[in-house]
């Protein structure tokens, strides 16, 4: 069975949006941050990043991580490559183009659009949004997320979907990315087939299942 590794207010939600998509049972093994520890080595800690079980999964210590029978794995985007892959169906790629073109939406995803939608919602997340310092910062991020949204608005034109006019993986990836800067409506505002492709992303029924579950989740 697939373990998923992870919580569902983390990149884990790529994840289990996935999963939900490809209707894979899954277990899904909570595991907390070690940084919201005092002392996350401790004896009676509770399952975390730190824990030497989940470090022999993951080396890196970071959430999520899988186990898909005796094969593990880490970083969330490639996960869902690889799910997509295994598991088939459309959001895989159905030609060796499409899979390029999943592969290379995802890198992009995550070089060239995670880097500056992270600021956003860290600033968010530590409460600064309204300081001087956090709006200079989520200023800077939405101005270097310019030309990539630019280009997104350009692929969309015409298109309901990223590759092969159909939801993929790639479209999963990327709107999980995005879902960070969804705070700053003027980026999507004012570019109309990238706010209505989010919309319909998120209007799928295992985003709401996902979504349903991580808003259960404590914070």
């Amino acid at each position: 069975m697939l373990t998923i590794y992870g919580v569902y207010r983390s990149r884990a939600s790529r994840n289990y949006w996935m999963a939900e998509e490809l209707g894979v049972e899954f277990k899904s093994v909570p595991v907390i941050q070690a940084r919201r520890l005092d002392n996350p080595l401790a004896v009676d800690a509770p399952f975390n990043t730190m824990s030497p079980e989940f470090v022999a999964i993951n080396p890196m210590g970071l959430i999520p991580a899988i186990k898909d029978g005796d094969f593990a794995m880490h970083e969330s985007l490639a996960i869902n490559l690889y799910l997509a892959r295994k598991y088939g169906g459309p959001l895989a790629g159905r030609t060796p183009e499409e899979e390029g073109s999943l592969i290379m939406w995802t890198t992009f995803a995550a070089t060239t659009l995670e880097p500056h939608t992270i600021r956003v919602v860290l600033t968010y997340d530590y409460a600064q949004e309204n300081s001087e310092a956090g709006q200079a910062a989520i200023a800077a991020a939405c101005r270097a997320l310019k030309r990539p949204l630019d280009v997104l608005e350009q692929q969309l034109d015409g298109h309901d979907y990223m590759v092969g006019d159909r939801f993929t993986a790639a479209d999963l990836n990327i709107a999980e990315v995005l879902r960070y800067v969804q705070t700053e409506k003027a980026l999507f505002d004012s570019r109309p087939n990238l706010k209505a492709w989010i919309e319909r992303c998120q209007s799928r029924a295992a985003y709401k299942a996902m979504q349903a579950t991580r808003m259960r989740e404590p914070e």
